[in-house]
């Protein structure tokens, strides 16, 4: 959605809406100005970003707002890890949906929560899925039979997230794999792996506690990390009186 906050050329507060395949509903006012912000407002919500911005030509200035559906948290593998996680992203707003081809992980008495259970094998289950910028993938079940067509069928494909549990062992092992197989150094490097913020974690609950906080970091742009770190970084000189050399 974008509106103008200022317009000459038309009128003021007048709002465009922008579909993800470029089609306008409404207008500013000048077909030219549609044009450029339209063309901005793709950027923007593939960014997941708000926005003003001015467009002199026209003297306008227009607030640009992207509207997506609430986040996704596609989990390969009902794995007992996938239990706390199923739960730590409902309580943050996400919808869940469990993928795995096996029933005996793959039920609603593992998983009341989820929005859906999928029980197929990852190839067919993606093919189910609307995968968009707000779409996280975490692949769990630690079988390469699983875990490496889950990869290969969501990497690349403009998903907001995508990793994957293991060892740097059982990663450079499965890249290598991977990349005999035509995936590609930037397909590779899209994966999260091994999976989640350094909480030097040990239990279930605290390993999904890791996952799901890099999960949030990387879809709303954040570094991780302490902000401690970053506040005496930027704040220590005038704290302790010093000038920068």
């Amino acid at each position: 959605m974008v509106h103008t906050l200022r317009l000459d050329e038309g009128r003021p507060g007048a709002r465009m809406l922008v579909w993800p395949n470029g089609e306008r509903t409404g207008t500013l006012g000048s077909a030219t100005l549609d044009e450029a912000v339209a063309r901005d407002a793709l950027a923007l919500l593939a960014a997941n970003r708000r926005e003003t911005r001015d467009y002199p030509e026209a003297d306008a200035r227009v607030f640009i707002e992207p509207f997506l559906p609430p986040p996704h948290l596609v989990i390969f593998g009902g794995v007992h890890i996938a239990i706390p996680l199923t739960t730590f992203a409902k309580t943050l707003g996400y919808r869940v949906t469990i993928v795995d081809p096996r029933t005996k992980f793959a039920n609603r008495e593992r998983f009341p929560h989820a929005d859906a259970i999928i029980p197929l094998w990852p190839d067919k289950a993606v093919e189910q899925l609307n995968i968009t910028p707000s779409t996280a993938f975490v692949i769990l079940t630690h079988d390469p039979k699983i875990d490496e067509p889950a990869l290969k069928s969501v990497v690349g494909k403009g998903a907001g997230y995508v990793g994957a549990i293991g060892s740097r062992k059982t990663h450079a092992e499965r890249f290598q794999r991977m990349a005999q197989h035509g995936l590609s150094v930037d397909d590779l490097r899209e994966v999260y792996a091994p999976i989640g913020l350094d909480l030097n974690a040990e239990t279930p609950e605290e390993i999904a506690l890791a996952i799901m906080a890099e999960v949030v970091a990387v879809m709303r742009g954040g570094r991780g990390g302490f902000l401690r770190e970053r506040f005496w970084e930027t704040m220590g000189d005038a704290i302790l009186g010093n000038t920068p050399t």
